[in-house]
């Protein structure tokens, strides 16, 4: 009988998360559209009224918000990867190699959301500047990927957190 012995994780690099992640807005695009034609339906098509200017009813935002954020969280508390992840054979753990907790995966979804409050500038800096310094705050949040031993983003160190890839079957 010959003994099993642990081999060393194998910290997921910055490119293959990145490449997940746009598996994922495809995923996040099809839910959003999911969302708002169940809502249009609901709402009798008023769902987005118009007077010359746009009016969206006050609960669509957070709502989409929600739905977002719960494919996230499900996805990691549920086996570590979302859809984006799957194909890569990204898992995110805690730091330790467990599985991640409630409250990691919640953190890690604000961590990872906070540069969108940025958007929030637009009345001073315009849509295209508050547009930019989501991009540059995101890319500050991935680039320190880069350096990390663990290949950790800012999301990762706060909620402790870890992208592994499985490299057997």
């Amino acid at each position: 009988m010959t003994p099993i012995t642990p081999t060393a994780p194998v910290y997921c690099p910055l490119w293959r998360r990145l490449i997940a992640l746009v598996y994922d807005l495809l995923a996040v695009v099809a839910i959003v559209m999911v969302v708002g034609y169940i809502c249009q339906r609901a709402t009798g098509g008023t769902l987005i009224t118009s007077d010359g200017h746009a009016h969206i009813a006050w609960w669509y935002q957070p709502l989409q918000a929600l739905v977002v954020s719960a494919y996230f969280v499900a996805s990691w508390m549920r086996g570590g990867q979302t859809l984006g992840m799957r194909p890569w054979h990204i898992r995110v753990t805690a730091a330790n190699g467990s599985p991640l907790m409630f409250g990691q995966a919640l953190i890690r979804l604000a961590a990872a959301a906070l540069p969108l409050l940025l958007l929030g500038l637009a009345p001073w800096i315009g849509t295209r500047g508050a547009l930019w310094a989501v991009a540059i705050a995101w890319s500050v949040w991935f680039g320190v990927a880069a350096f990390d031993a663990r290949r950790r983003t800012v999301h990762d160190v706060m909620a402790r957190t870890v992208l592994q890839i499985r490299t057997s079957r």
